[in-house]
């Protein structure tokens, strides 16, 4: 080991993601987190016995990063049904994949939301995103998601019952002006994975992460004030560094490293509510095609995963996209309205647990914004820096982030070996 460690500042996913490989790979490595555990953005709390994760989150199984680090089958994931219930015209229309669950083809035929030429089209794009490598993919050329969707020939109907709703649940905006290789890449990996949700909630992505660090690895509530030569100090106390990695988000990054571009952010905020019975009836993200009120799109997380709720209640989430500036009550008055249309006056019964407003939720991923998609971590001999913000904006990106800075990383000081996966790379869910 090296005398003096690898110091990580930001104990979130990437962060806990490089020192992992470079623990892998020989090096010390102490990880420095300002908050009070581990996870950055990736937290779930308890509140009333339900488990509520900080803002709407899924874990695609078909990630390769995720694949290649995580030990998904510790994780006791719950699934969803691949596809979604659309709220359109004043009734509910489900649209389920067909390839995965073929007694659902029929309901496809007279589709409000999908059009018989549109589903096929729809199998067109599966096999266009799933086609080659993930580098291959990052390198065709960019437009935006709307007119990616155009040009591909999807009907307006499908576009704004369907992809609309729903891709403004993944990119945090309505106007599918995020870059065609954000739609790509989503695209494929919901193709080719199962969206989960773990049993203990989404933390628990990181806490597996972090449980794999030697004791003393992890330090919590501990800001990183400065980075010196040769160190960093932590409220007033120096620590020796053989290398920085700044693990934070973009925003805070720029702290450290001025010469980032300044980023810009989509924002989201999600209502959660205790209810007495699931109002869904099944493991599905119900989206909402009208406009009829702030919300986008409503689940249940503990029909996905029964953990997420006590015995005899429910947890539902609904997500809004942006932070609205009606205060709290005002949300869910205005929200429980809207859903009393959806679901009926049992609505009325629901108890707000909490309203979490997430500013800095995703990275804007508009056209040029990735180009490159890998961005550069090195920005000094023992400078670097990662997190989704120099990948794509995603949780993969995030991991992906991590290995890289931790090869970087590895590179300068002269480890003998590339950091290796804990794990052997699996295949992904068919």
């Amino acid at each position: 080991m090296n005398a003096a460690p690898v110091a990580i500042v930001g104990g979130g996913v990437a962060g806990l993601a490089c020192a992992l490989h470079l623990y892998e790979a020989g090096a010390a490595v102490r990880v420095f987190e300002a908050s009070d555990r581990v996870g950055g953005r990736v937290r779930t709390d308890r509140v009333d016995g339900f488990q509520i994760d900080r803002g709407f989150q899924v874990l695609s199984t078909a990630y390769p990063e995720v694949q290649a680090l995580v030990d998904l089958p510790a994780l006791k994931l719950g699934a969803f049904l691949p596809g979604a219930r659309v709220r359109v015209g004043g009734a509910f229309a489900d649209v389920i994949d067909p390839l995965r669950h073929p007694r659902e083809l029929t309901r496809l035929f007279g589709s409000p939301v999908m059009p018989l030429a549109d589903q096929l089209r729809v199998g067109a794009l599966r096999q266009h995103t799933t086609r080659g490598s993930l580098e291959a993919l990052y390198e065709r050329p960019e437009q935006s998601a709307l007119q990616r969707l155009r040009a591909r020939g999807f009907s307006e109907r499908a576009i704004e019952h369907f992809f609309r709703p729903f891709f403004a649940g993944v990119f945090l905006e309505r106007d599918l002006a995020s870059s065609s290789r954000f739609l790509e890449f989503a695209f494929r990996h919901f193709a080719l994975g199962e969206a989960t949700l773990p049993a203990e909630g989404m933390e628990a992505i990181p806490r597996q992460l972090a449980a794999r660090l030697p004791d003393g690895a992890i330090r919590v509530n501990a800001p990183v004030e400065s980075i010196e030569s040769g160190g960093v100090r932590v409220a007033g106390e120096r620590f020796e560094t053989s290398a920085v990695v700044i693990a934070t988000d973009g925003e805070s990054a720029r702290s450290f490293l001025p010469t980032l571009p300044a980023l810009r952010h989509n924002a989201t905020t999600c209502l959660s509510f205790a209810a007495e019975r699931d109002p869904v009836g099944a493991p599905l993200l119900v989206l909402d095609a009208e406009g009829s009120g702030p919300v986008n799109h409503v689940c249940v997380p503990s029909a996905v995963a029964p953990s997420y709720a006590p015995a005899g209640s429910a947890l539902v989430s609904a997500s809004v996209i942006g932070v609205p500036s009606a205060s709290d009550a005002e949300l869910a008055r205005d929200a429980c309205a809207q859903l009393r249309g959806w679901f009926g006056v049992e609505v009325d019964a629901w108890r707000l647990l909490r309203v979490d407003r997430i500013a800095h939720a995703l990275p804007q991923q508009l056209v040029g914004a990735l180009q490159p998609v890998e961005r550069e971590v090195r920005f000094g001999p023992r400078l670097f820096a990662c997190g989704d913000h120099r990948d794509m904006g995603s949780l993969h990106g995030a991991l992906r982030s991590g290995r890289r800075a931790a090869e970087a990383v590895c590179t300068a000081l002269g480890l003998a070996r590339e950091p290796a996966a804990l794990f052997p790379r699996r295949r992904a869910a068919p």
